[in-house]
């Protein structure tokens, strides 16, 4: 996997040197071996997530769009948070699926979980972390989507509002 994602890198650079194109592999090889610690703005609540996800949602939906989340899944047993968060749900839905949560007192967002209803229908299988609390460097080369969250019916797949890229 690793090979992937340096050959699509590698793409999106210009390397002046061979020393520079050395020290770029060695950085880059590491990170599926590193934990990725996130935090918000004043650094009350940590996260850690022991791998890099495979892609990052930048869903357009009225909650992800105003909370200024990008969202990677994981399963809880996973993720580790410390510090004291705060959560809300969507008043406007009936059963509301995700209880986003927030710093306690920056109000950063941090992640989502889902809500004890949700958890009764589909057990406790997902959790989101909001990966604009990531150093983007860090997530060079993950697949950023653009789900049409808007649009979404409620049950089945997402359209897409644009292509999907890779950060770089």
């Amino acid at each position: 996997m690793v090979i992937e994602w340096r050959q699509c890198l590698s793409l999106n650079f210009n390397f002046r040197s061979e020393t520079e194109q050395l020290l770029s592999d060695m950085r880059f090889s590491c990170y599926d071996m590193e934990m990725l610690k996130l935090s918000c703005l004043c650094g009350q609540v940590r996260i850690n997530v022991p791998k890099r996800p495979d892609f990052i949602n930048e869903c357009n939906c009225t909650l992800c769009s105003k909370s200024g989340a990008r969202w990677a899944y994981f399963h809880p047993s996973e993720v580790g948070i410390e510090g004291t968060t705060k959560g809300y749900s969507r008043g406007d839905k009936e059963d509301p699926a995700a209880e986003v949560q927030f710093c306690a007192n920056c109000g950063s967002t941090t992640h989502f979980i889902l809500t004890a209803s949700a958890v009764s229908k589909f057990g406790n299988v997902q959790m989101g972390v909001n990966m604009r609390l990531a150093d983007e460097r860090d997530l060079a080369g993950i697949e950023l989507r653009y789900p049409d969250g808007r649009a979404w019916p409620g049950k089945g797949g997402f359209d897409y509002v644009r292509e999907a890229r890779l950060i770089s």
